[in-house]
Protein backbone atom coordinates (compact mmCIF):
# COMPACT_ATOMS: atom_id res chain seq x y z
CA UNK A 1 0.00 0.00 0.00
CA UNK A 2 1.52 3.36 -1.11
CA UNK A 3 1.66 5.89 1.56
CA UNK A 4 0.29 9.64 0.95
CA UNK A 5 -0.09 12.44 2.61
CA UNK A 6 -3.59 13.97 4.18
CA UNK A 7 -4.74 17.18 2.55
CA UNK A 8 -3.25 19.73 3.64
CA UNK A 9 0.10 20.61 5.87
CA UNK A 10 0.63 18.42 8.93
CA UNK A 11 -0.92 20.20 11.58
CA UNK A 12 1.81 19.80 14.35
CA UNK A 13 5.07 18.19 14.25
CA UNK A 14 5.60 15.85 17.72
CA UNK A 15 8.97 15.69 18.89
CA UNK A 16 9.56 12.00 19.35
CA UNK A 17 11.24 11.14 23.38
CA UNK A 18 15.03 10.71 22.68
CA UNK A 19 16.19 7.29 23.17
CA UNK A 20 17.33 6.32 26.57
CA UNK A 21 21.42 5.28 27.26
CA UNK A 22 21.49 1.67 26.66
CA UNK A 23 25.27 1.50 28.17
CA UNK A 24 27.81 -0.43 26.87
CA UNK A 25 27.95 -3.26 25.12
CA UNK A 26 24.28 -3.13 24.34
CA UNK A 27 22.71 -2.85 21.00
CA UNK A 28 22.75 0.34 19.35
CA UNK A 29 19.63 1.39 16.54
CA UNK A 30 17.16 -1.52 17.52
CA UNK A 31 17.77 -1.39 21.71
CA UNK A 32 17.49 2.96 21.31
CA UNK A 33 14.40 2.66 18.98
CA UNK A 34 12.80 -0.10 21.29
CA UNK A 35 13.53 0.89 24.81
CA UNK A 36 15.43 -1.47 27.38
CA UNK A 37 14.39 -4.50 27.86
CA UNK A 38 11.48 -4.53 25.43
CA UNK A 39 10.65 -7.25 23.35
CA UNK A 40 12.35 -7.40 19.92
CA UNK A 41 15.22 -5.08 20.96
CA UNK A 42 17.79 -7.83 21.16
CA UNK A 43 17.75 -9.61 17.98
CA UNK A 44 19.81 -12.60 18.05
CA UNK A 45 19.23 -14.11 14.08
CA UNK A 46 16.96 -16.31 12.60
CA UNK A 47 15.32 -19.00 15.41
CA UNK A 48 14.75 -22.53 14.97
CA UNK A 49 11.44 -21.67 12.42
CA UNK A 50 13.28 -19.47 10.49
CA UNK A 51 11.40 -16.44 11.69
CA UNK A 52 14.12 -13.46 11.97
CA UNK A 53 11.81 -11.82 15.14
CA UNK A 54 13.71 -10.68 18.43
CA UNK A 55 13.01 -12.85 21.65
CA UNK A 56 9.81 -13.59 22.92
CA UNK A 57 8.25 -13.38 26.42
CA UNK A 58 4.57 -14.33 27.77
CA UNK A 59 1.82 -11.59 28.60
CA UNK A 60 0.13 -9.31 26.29
CA UNK A 61 0.81 -5.72 28.08
CA UNK A 62 -1.00 -2.73 27.77
CA UNK A 63 -2.21 -0.53 24.51
CA UNK A 64 0.67 0.97 23.25
CA UNK A 65 -1.58 4.73 23.77
CA UNK A 66 -1.70 4.40 27.35
CA UNK A 67 0.62 5.23 29.98
CA UNK A 68 1.93 7.76 31.06
CA UNK A 69 5.65 6.66 31.69
CA UNK A 70 8.85 9.09 31.10
CA UNK A 71 10.94 8.28 27.77
CA UNK A 72 13.10 6.10 29.31
CA UNK A 73 10.10 3.57 30.45
CA UNK A 74 10.74 0.25 29.81
CA UNK A 75 8.20 -1.55 27.56
CA UNK A 76 5.78 -3.99 28.73
CA UNK A 77 6.31 -7.51 28.27
CA UNK A 78 5.26 -9.14 25.31
CA UNK A 79 5.94 -11.67 21.80
CA UNK A 80 5.07 -8.70 19.61
CA UNK A 81 8.31 -6.33 18.71
CA UNK A 82 5.98 -3.60 16.87
CA UNK A 83 3.85 -3.49 20.11
CA UNK A 84 7.17 -2.59 22.05
CA UNK A 85 8.28 0.21 19.75
CA UNK A 86 4.89 1.75 19.94
CA UNK A 87 5.28 1.67 24.01
CA UNK A 88 8.29 3.52 23.81
CA UNK A 89 7.20 5.91 20.87
CA UNK A 90 3.20 6.12 22.49
CA UNK A 91 3.29 10.04 22.17
CA UNK A 92 4.51 10.39 18.87
CA UNK A 93 2.17 7.50 17.97
CA UNK A 94 -1.29 9.30 19.62
CA UNK A 95 -0.55 12.59 18.11
CA UNK A 96 0.75 11.98 14.39
CA UNK A 97 -1.54 12.66 11.79
CA UNK A 98 0.16 10.52 9.24
CA UNK A 99 2.00 7.54 9.05
CA UNK A 100 5.19 9.40 7.39
CA UNK A 101 5.38 11.68 10.40
CA UNK A 102 6.12 8.11 12.62
CA UNK A 103 8.62 7.26 9.56
CA UNK A 104 10.27 10.47 9.61
CA UNK A 105 10.73 10.38 13.39
CA UNK A 106 11.75 6.64 13.21
CA UNK A 107 14.69 7.61 10.80
CA UNK A 108 15.77 10.83 12.99
CA UNK A 109 16.25 8.10 15.45
CA UNK A 110 18.33 6.32 13.41
CA UNK A 111 15.77 3.38 11.73
CA UNK A 112 16.78 2.19 8.49
CA UNK A 113 15.47 -0.06 6.59
CA UNK A 114 17.57 -2.48 7.23
CA UNK A 115 16.73 -2.25 11.29
CA UNK A 116 13.03 -2.36 10.13
CA UNK A 117 13.36 -5.89 9.29
CA UNK A 118 14.09 -7.12 13.29
CA UNK A 119 10.42 -5.59 13.51
CA UNK A 120 9.25 -8.06 10.53
CA UNK A 121 8.95 -4.93 8.33
CA UNK A 122 10.70 -4.74 4.58
CA UNK A 123 11.30 -0.73 5.11
CA UNK A 124 10.45 2.23 7.52
CA UNK A 125 7.35 3.29 5.82
CA UNK A 126 5.70 0.14 6.31
CA UNK A 127 6.33 -0.47 9.87
CA UNK A 128 4.87 3.19 10.48
CA UNK A 129 2.19 2.46 8.72
CA UNK A 130 1.28 -0.31 11.05
CA UNK A 131 2.13 1.73 13.87
CA UNK A 132 -0.50 4.79 12.71
CA UNK A 133 -2.92 1.95 12.30
CA UNK A 134 -3.11 0.03 16.01
CA UNK A 135 -3.34 3.04 17.86
CA UNK A 136 -6.96 3.82 18.83
CA UNK A 137 -7.90 6.99 17.57
CA UNK A 138 -11.13 9.08 18.84
CA UNK A 139 -14.19 9.10 17.42
CA UNK A 140 -13.78 12.94 16.54
CA UNK A 141 -11.12 11.41 14.17
CA UNK A 142 -12.66 9.14 12.23
CA UNK A 143 -14.01 11.94 10.36
CA UNK A 144 -10.52 12.77 9.10
CA UNK A 145 -9.72 11.04 5.70
CA UNK A 146 -7.45 8.24 6.10
CA UNK A 147 -3.52 8.91 5.59
CA UNK A 148 -3.11 6.29 3.27
CA UNK A 149 -5.83 7.47 0.62
CA UNK A 150 -4.89 8.74 -2.58
CA UNK A 151 -6.87 12.05 -2.60
CA UNK A 152 -4.39 14.60 -2.55
CA UNK A 153 -6.47 17.60 -3.51
CA UNK A 154 -7.49 20.47 -0.82
CA UNK A 155 -10.77 21.04 -0.16
CA UNK A 156 -12.80 23.89 -2.45
CA UNK A 157 -12.72 26.12 0.45
CA UNK A 158 -9.05 25.32 1.27
CA UNK A 159 -8.10 25.69 -2.47
CA UNK A 160 -10.33 29.16 -2.85
CA UNK A 161 -8.51 30.57 0.31
CA UNK A 162 -4.94 29.37 -0.87
CA UNK A 163 -5.26 31.14 -4.20
CA UNK A 164 -4.53 34.62 -2.96
CA UNK A 165 -1.89 33.54 -0.60
CA UNK A 166 0.43 31.45 -3.20
CA UNK A 167 -0.03 34.83 -5.48
CA UNK A 168 1.15 36.95 -2.78
CA UNK A 169 3.94 34.47 -1.67
CA UNK A 170 4.93 33.53 -4.76
CA UNK A 171 4.31 36.18 -7.37
CA UNK A 172 4.26 39.39 -5.63
CA UNK A 173 6.31 39.12 -2.58
CA UNK A 174 9.43 37.65 -4.67
CA UNK A 175 8.53 40.37 -7.45
CA UNK A 176 8.74 43.22 -4.64
CA UNK A 177 12.58 43.44 -4.03
CA UNK A 178 13.72 43.84 -8.07
CA UNK A 179 11.10 46.40 -8.56
CA UNK A 180 12.37 48.13 -5.75
CA UNK A 181 15.74 48.50 -6.67
CA UNK A 182 14.99 49.09 -9.97
CA UNK A 183 13.17 51.74 -8.96
CA UNK A 184 16.09 53.05 -6.84
CA UNK A 185 18.47 53.17 -9.59
CA UNK A 186 16.21 54.49 -11.86
CA UNK A 187 15.38 57.30 -9.50
CA UNK A 188 19.04 57.81 -8.80
CA UNK A 189 19.97 58.34 -12.18
CA UNK A 190 17.80 61.63 -12.51
CA UNK A 191 18.52 62.65 -8.71
CA UNK A 192 21.33 65.79 -8.51
CA UNK A 193 23.79 65.16 -6.08
CA UNK A 194 23.23 66.18 -2.90
CA UNK A 195 22.02 65.24 0.55
CA UNK A 196 18.44 64.37 -0.95
CA UNK A 197 20.08 62.06 -3.11
CA UNK A 198 21.64 60.42 0.14
CA UNK A 199 18.45 60.43 1.81
CA UNK A 200 16.84 58.72 -0.88
CA UNK A 201 19.87 56.03 -1.09
CA UNK A 202 19.15 54.83 2.67
CA UNK A 203 15.85 54.74 1.91
CA UNK A 204 15.98 52.75 -1.24
CA UNK A 205 18.10 50.66 0.52
CA UNK A 206 16.43 49.73 3.56
CA UNK A 207 13.60 49.10 1.73
CA UNK A 208 15.19 46.52 -0.58
CA UNK A 209 16.00 44.83 2.38
CA UNK A 210 12.58 44.97 4.21
CA UNK A 211 10.89 43.68 1.07
CA UNK A 212 13.61 40.63 1.38
CA UNK A 213 12.96 40.03 4.81
CA UNK A 214 9.44 40.08 4.21
CA UNK A 215 10.26 37.20 1.26
CA UNK A 216 12.02 35.36 3.74
CA UNK A 217 9.05 35.33 6.22
CA UNK A 218 6.24 34.16 3.89
CA UNK A 219 6.06 31.27 1.49
CA UNK A 220 8.72 28.74 0.53
CA UNK A 221 11.98 30.36 2.07
CA UNK A 222 10.45 30.72 5.29
CA UNK A 223 12.11 29.18 8.41
CA UNK A 224 10.41 27.63 11.21
CA UNK A 225 12.95 29.52 13.56
CA UNK A 226 14.39 32.92 12.63
CA UNK A 227 17.86 32.94 11.88
CA UNK A 228 20.42 34.06 14.17
CA UNK A 229 22.37 37.12 14.41
CA UNK A 230 25.45 35.72 13.10
CA UNK A 231 23.25 34.62 10.03
CA UNK A 232 21.62 38.04 9.48
CA UNK A 233 25.53 40.18 10.28
CA UNK A 234 27.02 37.63 7.67
CA UNK A 235 24.16 37.68 4.93
CA UNK A 236 24.39 41.87 5.31
CA UNK A 237 27.89 41.55 4.68
CA UNK A 238 28.44 39.15 1.89
CA UNK A 239 25.47 41.11 -0.28
CA UNK A 240 27.25 44.37 1.05
CA UNK A 241 30.78 43.43 -0.22
CA UNK A 242 29.24 42.19 -3.82
CA UNK A 243 27.92 45.45 -4.19
CA UNK A 244 30.69 47.20 -2.82
CA UNK A 245 33.50 45.26 -1.91
CA UNK A 246 35.52 44.85 -5.56
CA UNK A 247 35.71 48.14 -6.21
CA UNK A 248 36.92 49.24 -2.29
CA UNK A 249 39.32 46.20 -2.58
CA UNK A 250 40.80 47.42 -5.83
CA UNK A 251 41.33 50.85 -4.64
CA UNK A 252 42.93 49.97 -1.53
CA UNK A 253 45.56 47.60 -3.40
CA UNK A 254 46.36 50.62 -5.48
CA UNK A 255 46.83 52.77 -2.31
CA UNK A 256 43.14 54.65 -1.84
CA UNK A 257 40.42 55.13 -1.36
CA UNK A 258 40.66 58.93 -1.82
CA UNK A 259 37.32 59.29 -3.68
CA UNK A 260 34.07 57.25 -3.90
CA UNK A 261 35.03 54.40 -5.15
CA UNK A 262 32.23 52.55 -8.26
CA UNK A 263 29.68 50.44 -7.04
CA UNK A 264 28.34 47.32 -8.66
CA UNK A 265 24.63 48.67 -9.41
CA UNK A 266 24.13 45.56 -11.73
CA UNK A 267 24.69 42.70 -9.52
CA UNK A 268 22.37 44.40 -6.99
CA UNK A 269 19.78 44.70 -9.39
CA UNK A 270 20.94 41.18 -10.57
CA UNK A 271 20.63 39.39 -6.61
CA UNK A 272 17.47 41.52 -6.18
CA UNK A 273 15.66 40.01 -9.40
CA UNK A 274 16.77 36.79 -8.77
CA UNK A 275 14.80 36.86 -4.94
CA UNK A 276 11.97 35.42 -7.61
CA UNK A 277 13.37 32.38 -9.18
CA UNK A 278 14.97 31.64 -5.55
CA UNK A 279 11.35 31.52 -3.97
CA UNK A 280 10.05 29.41 -7.17
CA UNK A 281 12.98 26.98 -7.18
CA UNK A 282 13.05 26.35 -3.24
CA UNK A 283 9.04 25.76 -4.01
CA UNK A 284 10.09 23.23 -6.71
CA UNK A 285 12.40 21.16 -4.61
CA UNK A 286 10.17 21.55 -1.58
CA UNK A 287 6.94 20.43 -3.28
CA UNK A 288 8.97 17.81 -5.20
CA UNK A 289 10.37 16.03 -2.39
CA UNK A 290 7.48 15.70 -0.28
CA UNK A 291 5.75 13.93 -3.47
CA UNK A 292 8.19 11.88 -4.07
CA UNK A 293 8.24 10.92 -0.08
CA UNK A 294 4.54 10.40 -0.63
CA UNK A 295 5.41 8.12 -3.07
CA UNK A 296 8.58 6.04 -1.69
CA UNK A 297 8.67 2.64 -0.64
CA UNK A 298 11.63 2.63 1.85
CA UNK A 299 14.23 5.51 2.74
CA UNK A 300 16.94 4.81 0.23
CA UNK A 301 14.35 4.95 -2.64
CA UNK A 302 13.16 8.29 -1.59
CA UNK A 303 17.02 9.85 -1.25
CA UNK A 304 17.69 8.53 -4.40
CA UNK A 305 14.72 10.53 -5.83
CA UNK A 306 15.36 13.38 -4.06
CA UNK A 307 19.27 14.26 -4.31
CA UNK A 308 18.85 14.90 -8.17
CA UNK A 309 15.85 17.43 -7.44
CA UNK A 310 18.07 19.31 -5.05
CA UNK A 311 20.56 19.56 -7.51
CA UNK A 312 18.25 19.91 -10.87
CA UNK A 313 16.56 23.24 -8.75
CA UNK A 314 19.67 24.97 -7.68
CA UNK A 315 20.64 24.47 -11.48
CA UNK A 316 17.55 26.23 -12.61
CA UNK A 317 18.34 28.96 -10.16
CA UNK A 318 21.94 29.87 -11.20
CA UNK A 319 20.80 29.85 -14.68
CA UNK A 320 17.61 32.31 -13.97
CA UNK A 321 20.61 34.26 -12.01
CA UNK A 322 22.88 34.13 -14.53
CA UNK A 323 20.13 35.34 -17.26
CA UNK A 324 19.47 37.99 -15.01
CA UNK A 325 22.97 39.30 -13.60
CA UNK A 326 23.30 39.18 -17.71
CA UNK A 327 20.14 41.71 -18.31
CA UNK A 328 20.92 44.03 -15.42
CA UNK A 329 24.14 44.94 -17.04
CA UNK A 330 22.97 45.09 -20.33
CA UNK A 331 20.53 47.75 -18.94
CA UNK A 332 22.81 49.72 -17.03
CA UNK A 333 25.75 49.26 -18.99
CA UNK A 334 28.01 47.97 -17.05
CA UNK A 335 29.20 44.17 -16.57
CA UNK A 336 28.44 42.30 -13.49
CA UNK A 337 30.67 40.08 -11.36
CA UNK A 338 29.06 36.88 -12.77
CA UNK A 339 31.93 34.88 -10.73
CA UNK A 340 31.18 36.22 -7.32
CA UNK A 341 27.23 36.94 -7.86
CA UNK A 342 26.35 33.45 -8.99
CA UNK A 343 28.53 31.68 -5.98
CA UNK A 344 27.11 34.30 -3.63
CA UNK A 345 23.65 33.31 -4.69
CA UNK A 346 23.92 29.48 -4.43
CA UNK A 347 25.48 30.09 -1.02
CA UNK A 348 22.50 31.88 0.30
CA UNK A 349 19.99 29.64 -1.75
CA UNK A 350 21.86 26.25 -0.25
CA UNK A 351 22.05 28.21 3.34
CA UNK A 352 18.15 29.03 3.41
CA UNK A 353 17.48 25.66 2.34
CA UNK A 354 19.03 24.26 5.34
CA UNK A 355 17.24 26.94 7.58
CA UNK A 356 14.21 26.20 6.47
CA UNK A 357 14.41 22.60 6.91
CA UNK A 358 15.71 22.83 10.36
CA UNK A 359 19.46 22.77 9.86
CA UNK A 360 21.48 25.78 11.93
CA UNK A 361 24.61 25.28 12.53
CA UNK A 362 26.29 24.43 8.88
CA UNK A 363 24.44 27.51 7.34
CA UNK A 364 25.94 29.55 9.99
CA UNK A 365 29.39 28.29 10.01
CA UNK A 366 29.54 28.47 5.83
CA UNK A 367 28.12 31.97 5.49
CA UNK A 368 30.64 33.53 8.53
CA UNK A 369 33.26 31.88 7.07
CA UNK A 370 32.53 33.35 3.91
CA UNK A 371 32.46 36.60 4.99
CA UNK A 372 35.91 36.57 7.34
CA UNK A 373 37.69 35.04 3.89
CA UNK A 374 36.09 38.64 2.21
CA UNK A 375 37.08 40.75 5.69
CA UNK A 376 40.01 39.31 6.25
CA UNK A 377 41.39 40.07 2.96
CA UNK A 378 40.49 43.88 3.31
CA UNK A 379 41.82 43.68 6.52
CA UNK A 380 45.38 42.18 5.05
CA UNK A 381 45.75 45.17 2.16
CA UNK A 382 44.52 48.21 4.40
CA UNK A 383 46.95 46.59 7.48
CA UNK A 384 49.79 46.56 5.14
CA UNK A 385 50.30 50.77 5.39
CA UNK A 386 51.44 50.23 8.98
CA UNK A 387 55.40 50.03 9.17
CA UNK A 388 57.01 46.71 8.62
CA UNK A 389 53.85 45.02 7.59
CA UNK A 390 54.11 45.44 3.83
CA UNK A 391 54.17 41.38 3.40
CA UNK A 392 50.34 41.14 4.80
CA UNK A 393 49.39 42.67 1.29
CA UNK A 394 51.18 40.22 -0.67
CA UNK A 395 48.55 36.72 -1.08
CA UNK A 396 46.17 39.36 -1.97
CA UNK A 397 47.54 41.77 -4.01
CA UNK A 398 49.05 38.79 -6.10
CA UNK A 399 45.33 37.10 -6.56
CA UNK A 400 44.09 40.80 -7.75
CA UNK A 401 47.29 40.83 -10.06
CA UNK A 402 46.56 37.79 -11.69
CA UNK A 403 42.97 37.50 -11.50
CA UNK A 404 41.20 40.79 -10.52
CA UNK A 405 39.48 41.72 -7.41
CA UNK A 406 36.16 39.70 -8.25
CA UNK A 407 38.56 36.40 -7.31
CA UNK A 408 38.27 37.19 -3.72
CA UNK A 409 34.39 36.88 -3.31
CA UNK A 410 34.30 34.10 -6.04
CA UNK A 411 36.59 32.02 -4.40
CA UNK A 412 35.03 32.62 -0.69
CA UNK A 413 31.76 32.02 -2.11
CA UNK A 414 32.45 29.19 -4.13
CA UNK A 415 34.58 27.46 -1.54
CA UNK A 416 31.65 27.60 1.07
CA UNK A 417 29.22 26.85 -0.96
CA UNK A 418 30.22 23.77 -2.44
CA UNK A 419 31.27 22.56 1.02
CA UNK A 420 27.57 23.70 1.93
CA UNK A 421 26.52 21.29 -0.89
CA UNK A 422 28.13 18.33 0.49
CA UNK A 423 25.98 19.10 3.31
CA UNK A 424 22.85 20.19 2.13
CA UNK A 425 22.55 16.91 -0.70
CA UNK A 426 22.47 13.88 2.49
CA UNK A 427 20.31 16.40 4.84
CA UNK A 428 17.94 17.57 2.75
CA UNK A 429 17.62 13.92 1.14
CA UNK A 430 16.35 12.59 4.39
CA UNK A 431 12.43 11.88 5.31
CA UNK A 432 12.71 14.25 8.82
CA UNK A 433 13.60 16.97 6.96
CA UNK A 434 10.65 17.13 4.78
CA UNK A 435 7.48 16.69 7.28
CA UNK A 436 7.74 20.13 9.33
CA UNK A 437 4.49 21.82 9.19
CA UNK A 438 6.04 24.65 9.02
CA UNK A 439 7.70 24.17 5.39
CA UNK A 440 5.65 25.15 2.64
Amino acid sequence: MTTHHAPGPLDAASRPAQPAHTGPGEPGPVRNLAGPGAPGALYAGPGPSGDTAAGSASGTGDSPAQGSGGPGTAAPPGGDPVKALMHRHRELCARAVDPLEIAAALEAHGMTDRTAAHFRHRDVFSLAEEMYARVPRHSSDRSAPPASAHAVTEPVAGAAAAGPSRLLTLVLLPALPGALCAGLLAGLAQAPPGRARTLAVVAGVLAVLSAVQLCLRHGPLRSPRPAGVAVRLATLWLLGYAVLGDGLLDAAVRGGPDRLWPVDTATALGLALAMWPAVLCARLFTGGARRRLARSRGLGEFAAATRPLLLASLTCYLAALAGLLALAGAALGAPPALGGAGALGALLLLARLLLVHGHRATPTVALATAAGVELAVLCSVLASRLPGCGFLAVPAETLIEVCGAEAVPTLACAVAAFALLGRAVPALSRASAHTDPGTR
